[in-house]
Protein backbone atom coordinates (compact mmCIF):
# COMPACT_ATOMS: atom_id res chain seq x y z
CA UNK A 1 0.00 0.00 0.00
CA UNK A 2 1.20 3.50 -0.93
CA UNK A 3 0.61 4.70 2.84
CA UNK A 4 2.97 1.93 4.16
CA UNK A 5 5.55 2.97 1.87
CA UNK A 6 5.49 6.07 2.88
CA UNK A 7 5.26 5.33 6.40
CA UNK A 8 8.26 3.29 6.08
CA UNK A 9 10.59 6.07 3.95
CA UNK A 10 10.09 8.69 6.84
CA UNK A 11 12.55 7.00 8.95
CA UNK A 12 12.76 5.87 12.61
CA UNK A 13 10.68 9.07 14.30
CA UNK A 14 7.50 7.81 12.20
CA UNK A 15 7.27 5.19 14.61
CA UNK A 16 7.68 7.53 18.28
CA UNK A 17 4.95 9.97 16.58
CA UNK A 18 2.86 6.98 15.83
CA UNK A 19 3.18 5.76 19.59
CA UNK A 20 1.98 9.29 20.79
CA UNK A 21 -1.12 9.21 18.27
CA UNK A 22 -1.52 5.62 19.81
CA UNK A 23 -1.95 6.77 23.30
CA UNK A 24 -3.68 10.06 22.57
CA UNK A 25 -6.28 8.05 20.79
CA UNK A 26 -7.01 5.20 24.06
CA UNK A 27 -6.76 8.50 26.29
CA UNK A 28 -9.46 10.11 24.09
CA UNK A 29 -11.31 6.68 23.71
CA UNK A 30 -11.54 6.13 28.01
CA UNK A 31 -11.87 10.32 28.17
CA UNK A 32 -15.28 10.04 26.16
CA UNK A 33 -16.46 7.10 27.54
CA UNK A 34 -16.11 7.73 31.41
CA UNK A 35 -17.82 11.76 30.65
CA UNK A 36 -20.51 9.44 29.05
CA UNK A 37 -20.97 7.21 32.13
CA UNK A 38 -20.13 10.24 34.17
CA UNK A 39 -23.10 12.24 32.88
CA UNK A 40 -25.70 9.30 32.42
CA UNK A 41 -25.37 8.36 36.32
CA UNK A 42 -25.31 11.89 37.05
CA UNK A 43 -28.74 11.93 35.31
CA UNK A 44 -29.66 8.91 37.12
CA UNK A 45 -29.28 10.01 40.37
CA UNK A 46 -30.94 13.88 40.08
CA UNK A 47 -34.37 12.06 38.59
CA UNK A 48 -34.23 9.77 41.68
CA UNK A 49 -33.21 11.74 44.50
CA UNK A 50 -35.35 15.00 43.32
CA UNK A 51 -38.59 13.15 44.75
CA UNK A 52 -37.25 11.89 47.60
CA UNK A 53 -35.65 15.00 48.69
CA UNK A 54 -39.24 16.75 48.08
CA UNK A 55 -41.03 14.24 49.71
CA UNK A 56 -38.27 14.90 52.85
CA UNK A 57 -37.83 11.55 52.70
CA UNK A 58 -34.06 12.20 53.85
CA UNK A 59 -33.23 8.45 54.98
CA UNK A 60 -34.01 7.02 51.81
CA UNK A 61 -32.53 9.14 49.93
CA UNK A 62 -29.10 8.76 51.81
CA UNK A 63 -29.41 5.10 51.02
CA UNK A 64 -30.09 5.76 47.51
CA UNK A 65 -26.34 8.16 47.65
CA UNK A 66 -24.45 5.34 49.41
CA UNK A 67 -25.60 3.18 46.96
CA UNK A 68 -25.04 5.15 43.88
CA UNK A 69 -21.13 5.70 42.56
CA UNK A 70 -21.84 9.38 40.85
CA UNK A 71 -20.22 12.52 41.34
CA UNK A 72 -23.31 14.07 42.52
CA UNK A 73 -23.95 11.28 45.04
CA UNK A 74 -20.42 12.06 46.50
CA UNK A 75 -21.52 15.70 46.84
CA UNK A 76 -24.68 15.26 48.43
CA UNK A 77 -23.40 12.37 50.45
CA UNK A 78 -21.06 15.51 52.26
CA UNK A 79 -24.02 17.77 52.40
CA UNK A 80 -26.65 15.13 54.27
CA UNK A 81 -23.53 14.23 56.91
CA UNK A 82 -23.69 17.41 57.72
CA UNK A 83 -27.24 17.94 57.65
CA UNK A 84 -27.61 14.95 60.15
CA UNK A 85 -25.65 17.04 62.53
CA UNK A 86 -27.98 19.83 62.37
CA UNK A 87 -25.81 21.88 60.74
CA UNK A 88 -26.66 25.49 59.16
CA UNK A 89 -27.16 25.78 55.04
CA UNK A 90 -23.66 27.34 55.07
CA UNK A 91 -22.37 24.36 56.68
CA UNK A 92 -23.97 21.89 54.53
CA UNK A 93 -22.93 24.16 51.51
CA UNK A 94 -19.65 23.98 52.35
CA UNK A 95 -19.72 20.72 52.72
CA UNK A 96 -20.91 20.15 49.50
CA UNK A 97 -17.97 22.38 48.00
CA UNK A 98 -16.04 20.07 49.49
CA UNK A 99 -17.59 17.14 47.68
CA UNK A 100 -17.04 19.35 44.66
CA UNK A 101 -13.40 19.26 45.38
CA UNK A 102 -12.83 15.93 45.50
CA UNK A 103 -15.13 14.79 42.61
CA UNK A 104 -13.33 17.55 39.86
CA UNK A 105 -9.93 15.77 39.73
CA UNK A 106 -11.02 12.41 38.50
CA UNK A 107 -13.39 14.25 35.73
CA UNK A 108 -10.60 16.49 34.94
CA UNK A 109 -7.82 14.34 34.54
CA UNK A 110 -5.82 13.03 31.63
CA UNK A 111 -7.38 15.14 29.32
CA UNK A 112 -4.78 17.99 29.47
CA UNK A 113 -2.34 15.30 28.34
CA UNK A 114 -3.39 15.78 24.82
CA UNK A 115 -2.43 19.64 24.43
CA UNK A 116 1.00 17.86 25.61
CA UNK A 117 1.04 14.47 23.09
CA UNK A 118 -0.17 16.81 20.25
CA UNK A 119 2.69 19.23 20.95
CA UNK A 120 5.14 16.23 21.26
CA UNK A 121 3.95 14.68 17.48
CA UNK A 122 4.34 17.93 15.95
CA UNK A 123 7.92 18.42 17.35
CA UNK A 124 8.40 14.89 16.72
CA UNK A 125 8.19 15.57 13.07
CA UNK A 126 9.85 18.61 12.52
CA UNK A 127 13.02 16.68 14.23
CA UNK A 128 12.89 13.92 11.83
CA UNK A 129 12.30 16.39 9.22
CA UNK A 130 15.76 18.65 10.02
CA UNK A 131 17.43 15.15 10.67
CA UNK A 132 16.47 13.45 7.04
CA UNK A 133 17.16 16.83 5.74
CA UNK A 134 20.82 16.53 7.78
CA UNK A 135 21.82 13.16 6.15
CA UNK A 136 20.12 14.44 2.89
CA UNK A 137 22.51 16.63 2.16
CA UNK A 138 25.56 15.07 3.54
CA UNK A 139 24.28 11.94 1.36
CA UNK A 140 24.48 14.37 -1.67
CA UNK A 141 27.67 16.48 -0.86
CA UNK A 142 29.93 13.75 -2.82
CA UNK A 143 27.47 12.67 -5.33
CA UNK A 144 27.89 12.88 -8.81
CA UNK A 145 26.99 16.56 -9.95
CA UNK A 146 24.16 15.68 -12.33
CA UNK A 147 22.49 13.26 -9.92
CA UNK A 148 22.97 16.15 -7.26
CA UNK A 149 19.28 17.89 -8.12
CA UNK A 150 17.43 14.46 -7.99
CA UNK A 151 18.84 13.11 -5.10
CA UNK A 152 18.12 15.57 -3.36
CA UNK A 153 15.15 16.45 -4.36
CA UNK A 154 13.83 12.95 -3.47
CA UNK A 155 15.64 12.80 -0.27
CA UNK A 156 14.09 16.00 1.10
CA UNK A 157 10.42 14.49 -0.25
CA UNK A 158 11.10 11.88 2.47
CA UNK A 159 12.44 14.38 5.11
CA UNK A 160 9.03 15.99 5.19
CA UNK A 161 7.05 13.50 5.19
CA UNK A 162 7.53 12.57 8.95
CA UNK A 163 6.57 16.55 9.36
CA UNK A 164 3.46 15.92 7.48
CA UNK A 165 2.65 12.26 10.01
CA UNK A 166 3.24 14.26 13.21
CA UNK A 167 0.47 17.05 12.14
CA UNK A 168 -1.61 14.25 10.73
CA UNK A 169 -1.49 13.15 14.49
CA UNK A 170 -1.28 16.61 16.46
CA UNK A 171 -4.96 18.12 14.65
CA UNK A 172 -6.51 15.33 15.61
CA UNK A 173 -5.30 15.16 19.13
CA UNK A 174 -5.94 19.26 19.67
CA UNK A 175 -9.35 18.90 18.18
CA UNK A 176 -10.00 16.11 20.82
CA UNK A 177 -8.58 18.12 23.63
CA UNK A 178 -10.99 20.65 22.88
CA UNK A 179 -13.63 18.90 22.54
CA UNK A 180 -13.23 16.91 25.86
CA UNK A 181 -12.30 19.99 27.38
CA UNK A 182 -15.36 21.65 26.60
CA UNK A 183 -17.72 18.79 27.67
CA UNK A 184 -15.75 17.80 30.98
CA UNK A 185 -17.00 21.82 31.51
CA UNK A 186 -20.75 21.51 31.05
CA UNK A 187 -20.58 18.04 33.17
CA UNK A 188 -18.82 20.15 36.07
CA UNK A 189 -21.32 22.79 35.28
CA UNK A 190 -24.37 20.36 35.27
CA UNK A 191 -22.98 18.96 38.75
CA UNK A 192 -22.78 21.96 40.57
CA UNK A 193 -26.40 23.17 39.33
CA UNK A 194 -27.93 19.51 40.65
CA UNK A 195 -25.90 19.76 43.45
CA UNK A 196 -27.26 23.80 44.19
CA UNK A 197 -30.59 22.70 43.30
CA UNK A 198 -30.71 19.67 46.00
CA UNK A 199 -29.34 22.24 48.46
CA UNK A 200 -32.27 24.33 48.36
CA UNK A 201 -34.75 21.55 47.84
CA UNK A 202 -32.98 20.13 51.16
CA UNK A 203 -33.23 23.48 53.05
CA UNK A 204 -36.43 24.16 52.10
CA UNK A 205 -37.27 25.10 55.40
Amino acid sequence: MELVKVFQSGGFFMYPILVVMAIGLAITLERFLFLSKTQSSTNKVWKNIVPMLRADDTPRAEKYVEQSRSPLSTILSYGFAKQRSNASRDSVEAAMEEGIMEVMPALEQRTHYLATLANVATLLGLLGTIIGLIQAFTAVANADPAEKANLLSASISVAMNTTAFGLCAAIPLLLFHSYLATRTSKLVDSIEMAAVKCLNIMSKD
